[in-house]
Parts: structure tokens; C-alpha cells; sequence
């Protein structure tokens, strides 16, 4: 069996997150049906049309390094979108739903910054200099979202505790 190397690594990452991201896409429109606030409700549709030209970005990566566009099943993000489901399930007629909705969300933003993050700094080792460049492009877009929710987390908490925003204010 030949030893595995930085190049197998990659790829099998790669696939990963193409399965992770397509997942994603399936997943934001009910997030933003779920959303009680006008606020979670655009983000959630902003982000689903930012994962769509996330994946085309990750195709021109297959494309680039000669190897089909196939995603590889993940784990990780397959529990994440369980939990948020969970929350829609659980909390649907509660005030908490969006501030439970911006928490699995940022869950999501987490792995995708990490994962891209992960991805870039390989690709830049392998030689990969036109991957970077796209990989870089999903990564900023992450970091956006993900200081996006964090405001949005202030909203979710004043409308899932209003005894404690009063206390707040």
C-alpha cells in the first residue's frame, strides 16, 4: 500500500467540504423558513446564494488539480445540520428559535472557516497558487457571515430573554 501524502490529504479535504457545502445549500433555505426575524430569514438566503458560488469556486479546484467533482460523505457536518434541525423541531413556536437557529449556523460558519482555512494553507504548500486565490475568496466569505451572525446573536438574545434585555438596558 503506498504511503499517503500531503497531496491525498488534500483532496480527500477537498471532498469533504464540496459534500459539506452542498449539504449546506439543501439545508439554508429551511433555516430561513424556520427564521422568525426578517434579519435571520436574509441572512440565511444571502449565504444560501454565497454556498452556490462557494461551489462553483471548489469545481474549478477539482477542475485544476485533474480530478472529478465528487463530494465525500461527512460526519461532521452531517451531525451539525442534525442539530440545528433539532433546534427548528424543538423550539419552532418558541422565542428562542432564532437564537438557537444563529447558534447552529455559526456551528456551520466554524467548520467551514476551519476547513478552509486548512485548505488554503495546503494549497499554497502543494503549489496550488490559483486554488489558494479561490479557497482565500470561501474563506472571507465565512468570516463575513460569521461576524454577521454574531450581530444577528444580539438580536436572538434580546428576542429569546426580553426580562433579560430589559435588565441589559
Amino acid at each position: 500500500m503506498a504511503e499517503k501524502t500531503l497531496n491525498d490529504l488534500f483532496l480527500d479535504t477537498l471532498k469533504d467540504i464540496f459534500y459539506a457545502e452542498k449539504q449546506i445549500l439543501k439545508t439554508l433555505p429551511k433555516m430561513a423558513r424556520a427564521a422568525k426575524s426578517e434579519e435571520g430569514k436574509a441572512a440565511f438566503l444571502k449565504h444560501k446564494d454565497e454556498t452556490e458560488g462557494q461551489i462553483e469556486r471548489l469545481q474549478q479546484v477539482f477542475e485544476m488539480i485533474g480530478k472529478p467533482a465528487r463530494g465525500k460523505t461527512c460526519e461532521a457536518i452531517q451531525g451539525i445540520i442534525a442539530e440545528g434541525e433539532e433546534i427548528i423541531d424543538e423550539f419552532k413556536d418558541s422565542v428562542a428559535l432564532d437564537a438557537g437557529l444563529i447558534s447552529s449556523a455559526q456551528a456551520v460558519e466554524h467548520y467551514e472557516i476551519a476547513r478552509y482555512g486548512t485548505l488554503k494553507s495546503w494549497a499554497t504548500q502543494l503549489g496550488y497558487k490559483d486554488a489558494v486565490a479561490l479557497f482565500d475568496a470561501n474563506l472571507q466569505e465565512e468570516l463575513a457571515t460569521d461576524k454577521l451572525l454574531t450581530k444577528l446573536t444580539k438580536l436572538g438574545e434580546t428576542q429569546a430573554n426580553p426580562k433579560g434585555a430589559k435588565k441589559a438596558a
